[in-house]
């Protein structure tokens, strides 16, 4: 007798050992208490395994788990509170033996897995599933004795008793990772819908594919001390750009200094970058702190730096590499922490080459060069821009203006914008002062645009055109944003997988060139 005993509390810390293991190591509830109850049959030949919990929406006794029952069974396996064996187990909090399952008027079968005749000598076994306090389902099986009700069976109650504490414990861990995880899942989503907004940068406008390639460069190397250099034609908004690189920073709350270089001669723009002092040249009759030391901590942007003259190319190389520099008449090295960004509308590789830029300061300026495109490259955001312009001359000047009339926004984006954003801006702002209606119409806008020029009408974009252009730079930016998967950018722009397709062959979009290795 005292053999048997050893034997089953063997069988039980092996049972308890191999179901500890794959609660402690269980990521997703149902797999893991389909192993329980499957550990449960091989082990301890406990059958018909089933984990019931309360469902908090209805308040009835629903099957979570069960071992060897069909999907029809299971769905058949409800309960009130109090109603069969199962039912008042959770209502009492008290565990249940059913000596002979078939002679238990109580025991209703409602799953209807029990009908066989040799059902009737198996006995019925449940305890409850307590979360501290509260019961909030029952664990139980079917178990077949020899000898009749015996110790056996009080120890097997004692045993699910104790595994179902396990359970409860795992249960509520399993659903506090889960409900983190959706947490931080929704979280993501957020993000993700306020990614555009939160990408963009401060003071500028456009949704263009173009563009969005700008706010992820600068938001690289906002953070970074490392010099910047912006690059493309005038009136694309390098300044702008300059700003939200120290206005993001870690600088923000130091100096912002700006330096037009092609606005002063050389002997000024070597006082204003680096100072001088009394008597260092005529005129000089007092000390002067220059930008240097004056953006010491913050940023200082040198706007137009390919204009500058050789003698000053030398005296800002030694900065950009020293960190150091000297004012005018004064001997005195005077250190600096200053993050350089410079902009220029020069092809700074043709002027190397011709010798009128220094090439050991074109890679000490060209660390990260950020390229901003011309309006031209970037049609979809010239309405967008427009809009823009329209609310904020409307408001300063106080006049009510609410839209822009079609054959307007046709001349808007048929125009080449040689001046970019600036000329748009300006055209905006000259059309809200001459109109005295609530709309801006063509005539509004100036002469430029309305050009009856050959070559121009020859080179308007149709409306078929244009929304061409404009679908395809919607497909290529969804590309972009799914690494070229094509079924997540049809998801992504609510459309089928097939037209996807056909858009892409019909664009002659390739989307292998949008795919990220991760080698």
């Amino acid at each position: 007798m005292q053999e048997k005993n050893i034997s089953e509390e063997l069988q039980d810390l092996t049972c308890l050992y191999e179901i500890t293991k794959a609660l402690v190591s269980a990521v997703n509830l149902s797999d893991c208490l389909e192993k329980i109850m499957q550990t449960l049959a091989d082990l301890k030949c406990m059958e018909n395994g089933t984990i019931t919990i309360i469902n908090p929406l209805t308040g009835k006794i629903e099957i979570e788990v069960a071992h060897g029952l069909s999907a029809e069974n299971i769905k058949r396996g409800q309960y009130v509170l109090g109603e069969g064996i199962t039912g008042r187990v959770v209502a009492s909090g008290e565990p249940i033996i059913v000596p002979h399952i078939a002679n238990e008027p109580r025991f209703l079968n409602k799953t209807g897995a029990r009908g066989d005749a040799n059902q009737k000598n198996k006995s019925f076994l449940c305890v409850p599933i307590r979360d501290e306090d509260q019961v909030i389902g029952s664990l139980s099986v079917d178990r077949m004795y020899m000898e009749g009700l015996n110790h056996q069976a009080e120890a097997d109650l004692r045993f699910l008793t104790v595994l179902s504490g396990l359970i409860a414990q795992t249960t509520r861990r399993i659903q506090t990772v889960n409900r983190k995880q959706e947490g931080l899942h929704l979280e993501n989503q957020k993000l993700k819908r306020e990614l555009l907004e939160k990408n963009k940068i401060n003071d500028i406008i456009g949704n263009s594919s173009r563009m969005q390639e700008v706010y992820e460069m600068v938001h690289r190397v906002v953070d970074s001390s490392a010099t910047v250099l912006l690059r493309g034609e005038s009136g694309t908004g390098k300044t702008l750009v300059a700003k939200s690189l120290h206005y993001n920073s870690h600088r923000k709350n130091k100096s912002f200094m700006v330096v037009n270089c092609s606005a002063l001669p050389e002997t000024l723009l070597e006082s204003e970058l680096f100072g001088h002092e009394k008597g260092a040249f005529t005129g000089a009759t007092e000390r002067r702190i220059g930008r240097f030391e004056q953006a010491e901590g913050g940023t200082l942007f040198l706007d137009e730096i390919g204009e500058i003259s050789p003698s000053v190319q030398i005296k800002l190389l030694h900065v950009v590499q020293e960190r150091s520099f000297q004012r005018l008449g004064s001997t005195q090295t005077i250190h600096c922490d200053v993050r350089l960004v410079a902009a220029t509308n020069k092809d700074l590789e043709h002027a190397v080459k011709e010798g009128k830029f220094r090439e050991d300061l074109y890679y000490r300026l060209n660390v990260f060069p950020v390229y901003m495109p011309p309006l031209r490259e970037r049609r979809t955001d010239i309405l967008l821009l427009a809009e823009y312009f329209l609310e904020k001359y409307a408001r300063e000047n106080k006049k009510i203006i609410t839209r822009i009339s079609t054959s307007a926004i046709d001349m808007l984006i048929q125009y080449h914008w040689p001046g970019n954003v600036r000329e748009l801006q300006n055209c905006m702002e000259r059309a809200i002062l001459i109109c005295d209606d609530d709309s801006i119409k063509g005539v509004h806008l100036p002469p430029t645009l309305q050009t009856t020029d050959p070559n121009t009408l020859n080179n308007l974009i149709s409306l078929a055109g244009s929304v061409e252009n404009f679908e395809k730079e919607l497909i290529i930016e969804s590309l972009k944003r799914h690494n070229g998967n094509q079924t997540r950018a049809a998801e992504s722009l609510k459309t089928s997988l097939r037209i996807i397709n056909y858009k892409i062959h019909q664009y002659a979009i390739d989307p292998k060139k949008f795919k990220i290795s991760k080698t």
